[in-house]
């Protein structure tokens, strides 16, 4: 065999494991959202829809991911204001402080964190209950009772993180902007009137709209990696914690990358304010 061979039997090897098998994972994905949000919704109309499991997972979802959440907002807001703040100062610009700590915090901060929270919490734990329920063959013994897994755990969880996701946004923005408010104030020498005035006037209910719009999107992405993963689980102890790793990975990446083609569509549509 040839030094050729070889190197074209190593890259067909290497495409067919790695490009195929990306492309048919991302099918498989594709499908579980389709599945789980046309299953959902139709149990919510019919009256079917697990509102227990649904209850459960959301409750369990806002405790892991609440105190995370004012504890990444805080610093976020405080560095944007003091990065802010310094810049404006230099310019002699420090009454558009707020506009610009403001809107960073809102149409990036507060969408990256819930991305964030969202895989690194609720995802993770998402992914390990999904594949220790693999492990014990619990998804095999729904199936045999006619049962349909997705139906009875995906939909309820994709659920209940949609519902969580713009209460971290939310939360998110009061705690950043109070941060921000906060620092500039006591800090940088900065008018209360003129930051707030400022803020005001460059900010809209599109910046917010836009915010919570972003957060539904990564929930909706981050649950749906975070269950593929977890059904998807082989068996072995190892097998759970590599769906996890995945399941978080793949979500928090997907998330970023989701952003910036989101951040681009959104300034063509909806360009910044000028007064």
């Amino acid at each position: 065999m040839t030094l050729a061979t070889r190197a074209f039997d190593r890259t067909d090897d290497y495409v067919q494991r790695t490009v195929v098998g990306s492309l048919a994972t991302f099918g498989r994905a594709v499908q579980l959202a389709v599945a789980a949000t046309v299953l959902g919704l139709t149990d919510v109309i019919r009256g079917r829809f697990p509102w227990r499991d649904f209850i459960s997972q959301t409750w369990f979802i806002i405790t892991v991911t609440a105190t995370p959440t004012v504890l990444v907002s805080i610093p976020f807001g405080v560095i944007v204001s003091v990065q802010v703040g310094s810049l404006t100062q230099q310019v002699g610009a420090t009454s558009v402080s707020g506009a610009a700590g403001g809107l960073g915090v809102i149409q990036q901060g507060a969408p990256m964190v819930v991305a964030l929270l969202l895989g690194g919490a609720a995802g993770a734990a998402v992914a390990s209950d999904l594949g220790a329920r693999v492990m014990r063959e619990e998804i095999d013994a729904l199936r045999a009772m006619g049962i349909d897994p997705v139906r009875r755990l995906v939909a309820p969880r994709v659920g209940a993180m949609l519902v969580v996701a713009p209460l971290i946004c939310f939360l998110t923005i009061v705690m950043g902007l109070l941060a921000g408010y906060l620092v500039a104030v006591t800090m940088q020498g900065v008018a209360p009137g003129s930051f707030l005035s400022s803020f005001a006037s460059f900010a809209s209910f599109t910046d917010l709209a836009i915010a919570v719009g972003k957060s539904l999107v990564f929930a909706f992405v981050v649950a749906i990696v975070a269950c593929q993963r977890g059904m998807e689980t082989k068996h072995g102890a190892k097998a759970v914690a590599d769906s996890v790793n995945a399941g978080v990975v793949i979500g928090v990446v997907a998330a970023f990358a989701l952003n910036l083609a989101i951040t681009q569509v959104t300034t063509m549509f909806f360009p910044p304010r000028v007064l």
